[in-house]
């Protein structure tokens, strides 16, 4: 069978949840510090790629943000085929096992902090020394498309951003989902690549992806500061982002496929 049904899907994000929750401290840093880099990779990618067409986005701006979304799932691919721990990803495996009283709450909030840090850093690891001290965005038109992006993300109300920050969990954990329904790379691929593309195409708000794309435009020179980076973009989007992956992903699954009833179909 090359293909996973559902209810076998819920049950490997369940598995992986109680893998997960066996790493100690310093697996889960290093782990997680690999998915931050992976995730900014991808993020350079769409800005050289995808910013470095200013004639096509003024002429043909939905093209321009397919391009700009083709090109950032690489980080996806390389989280959960190398193996490394995303924050996002991780709001939703949890929930299946949390719901049905196989984990307790304490399993997903402290995987869920120490990823979120791990992955702090290796956003900005890669940033500041491998993009900002290299000079890759230093001339325009990258340049400018940093300073642009930065500046677009935190100028949106907090309920906005909220928002954004469930329609890129929801997709991003859809993305999750779709990987482990296939058996074999190539499937993989695909099943990540599609919702991803989506989610950045949108211009929705993915909180690891922001902690490359905001610091990034910081160290260029961008008038936008730390603070507005943190309370105009960073908490909006992670609220935003575990709403997105814990319900809409992880808790529906588990209630469509997992939960037990009296009624059984």
């Amino acid at each position: 069978m090359s293909l996973n049904t559902p209810p076998r899907i819920l049950e490997i994000a369940g598995e992986t949840a109680i893998v997960k929750d066996n790493y100690n401290v310093k697996k889960i840093l290093v782990l997680s510090f690999l998915a931050g880099a992976y995730i900014a990779f991808g993020g350079l990618l769409s800005i050289i790629v995808g910013g470095g067409i200013p004639e096509i986005a003024a002429s043909n701006p939905g093209l321009a943000k397919f391009i700009f979304g083709a090109t950032f799932p690489v980080g996806l691919m390389m989280v959960v085929m190398a193996g490394a721990e995303l924050f996002t990803g991780n709001n939703a495996y949890f929930m299946p096992n949390v719901l049905s009283g196989k984990q307790s709450w304490i399993a997903p909030l402290r995987n869920w902090m120490l990823v979120y840090f791990g992955n702090l850093i290796g956003s900005l690891v890669i940033a500041y020394f491998l993009v900002h001290l290299t000079d890759l965005v230093s001339h325009d038109p990258w340049h400018q498309t940093v300073l642009n992006i930065a500046e677009s993300k935190t100028s949106n109300p907090f309920y906005k951003t909220f928002l954004k920050g469930i329609g890129a969990n929801w997709l991003v954990c859809l993305a999750m989902w779709m990987g482990m329904s296939a058996q074999h790379t190539t499937g993989k691929i695909l099943g990540i690549w599609w919702p991803v593309m989506t989610f950045v195409a949108l211009g929705y708000e993915h909180s690891i992806a922001n902690m490359f794309f905001i610091p990034l435009a910081i160290f260029e020179g961008s008038s936008v500061s730390w603070s507005d980076f943190v309370f105009h973009n960073l908490i909006g989007a992670t609220l935003g982002n575990i709403v997105g992956g814990a319900f809409f992903v992880g808790t529906l699954y588990w209630y469509a496929y997992g939960k037990r009833s009296k009624r059984q179909k």
